[in-house]
């Protein structure tokens, strides 16, 4: 579909049409109407046995569920995956059992969650019987949720089987307010899948800062938009600058949730390149293929807002979106050019492939007119962290080590792994710039993920607690599904910037 301008345009849908529900059951396993049945087993010996939650399934196959397991190889390790039928001793004809491991923790239950629900696609009705100690019901239907996942949108009848449509949850009634904000967070999760999912031809800036303000319409969040013309008359340079080389023209986007009885403010930021070509240094080609991801960080920060705006913490969340596409073409911005960022700090450009500190710095800057008591960002910021921390754990760094140490510690709350990371004061010489205030790459090659987050820095309001989260690995899966995880988007960050807005609410940050 093509605009007035003969630019790509959305299709009209940028999400995945499946929707699984859950709802609570205390029904009997052995008569209970479903088409497969997930309980969790652990290590017992040379083999398996069930876990609490799996009684009465036990007793419907005479006490041999063990015996049966153990002789199809189940070890009851975390992330094994064991089916086998039920012969006609329940009504549901599967039966799987998800490992847990020795003593599962919050986030071992959500993986064995994820990881069952994920291998029953193509089924309609699942009972889900892990064992859910009080209070972690939310957390076997948080994973249950985010491992019924498939992007469709672009699919026309392959035969792929679809994500489960029904989840019925063992548990007591009483657990139904925690299964209810496991719904929240899992539509905030599934958002930014479907997002970063989706292709560059589909997703300009424009369409991105249209979906939040569909976002915004339906959370009751205000919103702001800044264009290309209001960026350039703004003075946001760094926006403006990553986005001259593209037909698609950036875009500045400003949510914000308010709460009647709130004392204090939190700004989230987030890295929005809708496609990163590296502009005129142009990036490898298995480099680039996977650069759709490259807004996650806008994405997450979307994500969360929705989910904010449903849960109702008590304090006021200001977001912004930092939006462009980074292409090479006559018009874009060249190594060695110097940009003036927000607020009048000049930046030269030595590297158009370090774009998205770039739009960061604009926004970070912006953010402080909010007179925030805290900012997050969040940015698929360097290849420097999957090289320090891999693909799956966030680097965390701070311009104040408690701040550094919370933040970590909401991320292992919310079940998404961090790590925390210093910023070294002597990084900030590498920064140095010969006609500017700084440069946007170091003269240094070592240390890449710091150097990136020593530039925002300088751009964080003084006397403001800041937080800066690298997600380039976690965004984005290239390999196997694993747990609740799927292959491509992952939703990273979304959780965990909800559990900081609760813990800024609740004084903890």
């Amino acid at each position: 579909m093509l605009d007035p301008k003969g630019r790509k345009r959305s299709p009209g849908r940028l999400t995945s049409c499946y929707v699984t529900s859950i709802s609570l059951d205390s029904a009997d396993l052995a008569g209970l109407d479903a088409d497969a049945i997930v309980i969790g087993v652990s290590p017992a010996g040379a083999g398996a046995a069930p876990a609490a939650g799996a009684d009465a399934l036990d007793r419907a196959m005479d006490g041999r569920l063990a015996e049966a397991l153990t002789a199809l190889g189940a070890t009851g390790k975390a992330g094994e995956i064991t089916r086998l039928p039920s012969l006609g001793a329940v009504t549901a004809k599967v039966i799987v059992a998800a490992g847990l491991g020795e003593d599962p923790s919050a986030e071992d239950l959500r993986r064995a969650a994820g990881a069952a629900v994920r291998a029953l696609a193509g089924t309609a009705r699942v009972a889900v019987a892990l064992p859910a100690p009080a209070g972690s019901a939310g957390d076997v239907a948080l994973g249950a949720l985010l491992g019924a996942y498939s992007f469709d949108a672009y699919r026309t009848g392959d035969g792929r089987k679809g994500p489960v449509e029904e989840i019925r949850l063992i548990a007591p009634a009483a657990e139904e307010a925690a299964v209810e904000r496991a719904r929240i967070l899992a539509a905030s999760v599934k958002l930014v899948r479907d997002l970063v999912n989706t292709p560059p031809s589909h997703l300009s800036p424009e369409d991105l800062a249209d979906e939040a303000a569909r976002v915004a319409a339906e959370s009751g969040l205000a919103i702001e938009v800044l264009d290309e013309k209001a960026l350039v008359d703004g003075g946001y340079g760094g926006i403006a600058g990553v986005g001259q080389g593209s037909v698609n023209p950036p875009r500045l986007v400003r949510l914000a949730y308010t709460h009647a009885e709130a004392s204090r403010t939190l700004a989230l930021v987030g890295k929005g390149i809708t496609f990163d070509s590296g502009g005129l240094s142009l990036k490898p080609t298995d480099a680039m293929d996977w650069m759709k991801s490259d807004m996650g960080g806008a994405a997450a920060v979307l994500g969360a807002l929705a989910a904010i705006a449903k849960l109702g913490p008590k304090v006021n969340v200001v977001g912004y979106l930092a939006i462009a596409e980074n292409m090479p073409s006559g018009t874009a911005q060249r190594p060695s050019d110097v940009l003036r960022i927000y607020g009048g700090k000049t930046v030269e450009v030595l590297n158009t492939d370090a774009e998205g500190r770039l739009v960061m710095a604009d926004a970070l800057v912006r953010s402080g007119e909010d007179s925030p008591d805290l900012i997050v960002d969040v940015a698929t910021l360097t290849g420097a962290q999957l090289v320090a921390l891999g693909t799956r754990t966030t680097g965390v760094m701070a311009n104040d080590d408690g701040v550094r140490e919370k933040v970590v510690a909401a991320a292992d709350r919310a079940g998404e792994p961090s790590w925390g990371m210093p910023l070294p004061a002597e990084l900030r010489k590498g920064l140095d710039s010969a006609v500017a205030d700084i440069a946007n790459i170091s003269g240094e090659r070592w240390g890449g993920m710091l150097v990136a987050g020593t530039f925002l820095k300088e751009f964080v309001p003084d006397g403001v607690k800041w937080a800066h989260l690298d997600i380039a690995g976690p965004s984005f899966n290239k390999g196997e599904p694993y747990g609740y995880t799927p292959k491509g988007g992952t939703g990273a960050a979304a959780r965990t910037l909800v559990q900081i807005a609760e813990d800024v609410a609740a004084g903890i940050l």
